[in-house]
């Protein structure tokens, strides 16, 4: 169909089918629509551009709930799409939805989906698939598919046997009242516009009843980075970030009501940026550091700097000194020196860091565009092991990316023997179209030799990863007491600075200044000696309750808090 076909506002009820209609917001593009063409010989990278944000006004389509209706939301994929189904339940209750207790006693089921690999979008099929004999069931459930494949595979979700009513995009869960009252006559609803300026600041998740220790804060979304190999920034589009004083807001209820953990999110969470301030946006990019030397940007940066991630970072530590702050996923570019000065700073910031490697192949990077090299990360590793001693780092790795040689793959395994990461994320390289890698790189790494490259890339990691796990009998760990253990109720379960669980009795206990004992409850902190310790977990015996401020004033005892994960050279 012609563009110039859809210019009036809204274009509702097209067909798609001889026997299915649905509904398109404003002007119907797809995410090819938003990929400006290149002029003659411009490279390569694509440049994405997005629409403004469709908000519904109830004045000009006046489409209510009639009644009360109930929802379920199963999530698949990562933290993202966890805070995301937040979201998507308060709009919803907020708009006089109830929650079900399960998918059967449901009238909407909402599948919140990933797009990453081909492995995650085949389970959100098999789900489908299992969804339409509940339906048959059960007449009148609607069945709509949120998130990264609603972005990417629209039109084919609609039109493969007939499996789901609506489909909404990652920027669209404002509309999702709207397109479900559409839905019940039968009409498909589509709302998959990608925005300049959408970050749901104003909406307050709905968190889980049984989680009140941990939470997740949405302070971005999209990238900027174009990675060759990556769809979400044409599922999740451009960066813009929320604005600062919304998240200390946010993370300010949250120590009210009681939380003692928040993790900061975003797809590339360290490169945020929040000039909405009438103050801010008034420095030029060469007026900050944003950066270490061998990491470059090809992508374009935003013309104003405002709010940093290290100024984020080092305010929403200030909120609660009981509260300790994580964040994910950086990117490795995005480490100034600035920014682990404030993770070694503050004893409330984690002294855990995610910095995907990918690749340990300078040559594979450049083809992947991550904009360092082995080196460059390298020199990385070792700031972050100068100035945070003690902190544990975590990894992604995709083995048989296009090109990859046997050299390039044993790089990478020197890397992570060198490393030593407390956990690593590993996949084969599974092609995803309209990448910069499906359009113009050849997916040339036989399956088998993905399949054994990746087996020998977690074997090595998980070798190594036992090894110095061992290291940690002995050490003392602070534990942020989640509840009683899954195996025991006999014993309590928690984490500890490094993000790994940690299992110890459930006995009383004094606390720090106390004279009476009792037993830790959910958000305590726990002083755990640790006596037996795996790859995923170790077990302690515990010592006292405790606070991050006490720990944070023995400083000789503090330097003990840490996994002790050391590379191993040679």
């Amino acid at each position: 169909m012609m563009l110039s076909a859809w210019r009036t506002r809204v274009r509702r009820c097209t067909s798609l089918a001889a026997k299915r209609a649905k509904m398109v917001p404003d002007d119907g593009k797809t995410v090819a629509d938003f990929i400006r063409p290149r002029a003659a010989g411009s490279g390569p990278v694509p440049d994405v551009a997005m629409s403004p944000t469709l908000t519904f006004n109830a004045d000009r389509d006046p489409i209510a709930v009639p009644e009360t209706r109930s929802f379920f939301i199963e999530t698949y994929g990562c933290q993202m799409n966890v805070s995301d189904s937040e979201i998507v339940e308060a709009v919803l209750i907020n708009s006089g939805f109830k929650r079900a207790d399960s998918v059967t006693a449901a009238d909407v089921v909402l599948i919140n989906t990933c797009s990453i690999r081909d492995n995650a979008e085949e389970k959100v099929w098999s789900r489908l698939y299992e969804l339409r004999a509940l339906r048959g069931r059960r007449r009148g459930t609607a069945v709509a598919v949120l998130g990264c494949m609603a972005e990417r595979l629209k039109e084919r979700l609609l039109e493969r046997d007939q499996l789901v009513n609506v489909v909404v995009g990652p920027d669209a869960y404002r509309d999702l009242p709207r397109l479900l009252s559409v839905a019940r006559d039968g009409t498909s609803a589509v709302n998959v516009l990608l925005s300049l300026d959408e970050t749901y600041a104003d909406i307050a998740p709905v968190r889980p009843a049984s989680n009140r220790v941990s939470a997740f804060v949405s302070i971005m979304r999209g990238c900027n980075n174009l990675c060759s190999y990556c769809i979400v920034p044409y599922t999740r589009g451009r960066e813009r970030s929320r604005n600062a004083d919304s998240i200390i807001s946010e993370i300010q209820d949250l120590s009210r009501e009681g939380f003692k953990e928040v993790t900061l999110l975003g797809q590339n969470v360290n490169s945020y940026n929040d000039v909405t301030g009438a103050d801010r946006g008034t420095f030029t990019i060469k007026d900050f550091n944003l950066s270490n030397p061998g990491f470059s940007q090809k992508t374009k940066r935003a013309s104003r700097m405002g709010i940093r991630f290290p100024e984020l970072l080092r305010r929403c530590a200030e909120v609660d000194p009981e509260i300790r702050i994580r964040f994910t996923s950086p990117h490795p570019k995005d480490f100034p020196l600035e920014l682990l000065q404030v993770v070694a700073e503050y004893p409330n910031v984690c002294k855990a860091l995610h910095i995907p490697a990918q690749s340990g192949s300078t040559s594979v990077l450049e083809r992947m565009k991550r904009d360092y090299s082995r080196e460059a990360y390298d020199d990385l590793i070792a700031t972050v092991r100068d100035k945070i001693p003690g902190c544990s780092l975590t990894s992604d790795f995709i083995s048989g990316f296009c090109g990859e040689t046997e050299e390039d793959h044993h790089m990478t395994l020197d890397l992570i023997r060198k490393t030593g990461y407390t956990h690593a994320f590993m996949f084969a390289y599974s092609q995803r179209e309209k990448t910069h890698a499906h359009q113009y790189l050849l997916d040339d790494v036989p399956d088998d030799v993905k399949s054994r490259r990746l087996r020998e890339v977690t074997e090595t990691h998980h070798d190594l990863a036992r090894s110095n796990a061992m290291r940690n009998v002995g050490s003392t760990q602070v534990v942020l007491v989640e509840g009683d253990s899954k195996r025991s109720s006999e014993f309590l379960a928690g984490r500890s600075d490094s993000n790994v669980k940690v299992v110890f009795p459930k006995i009383e206990l004094h606390g720090d200044c106390d004279v009476s004992k009792s037993v830790p409850r959910p958000g305590e902190y726990v002083v755990v000696n640790i006596d037996s310790a795996t790859q995923r977990s170790m077990v302690g015996t515990p010592v006292r309750r405790t606070s991050l401020q006490a720990v944070g004033n023995d400083l000789s005892m503090a330097s003990q808090f840490q996994l002790n994960f050391r590379p191993i050279l040679g």
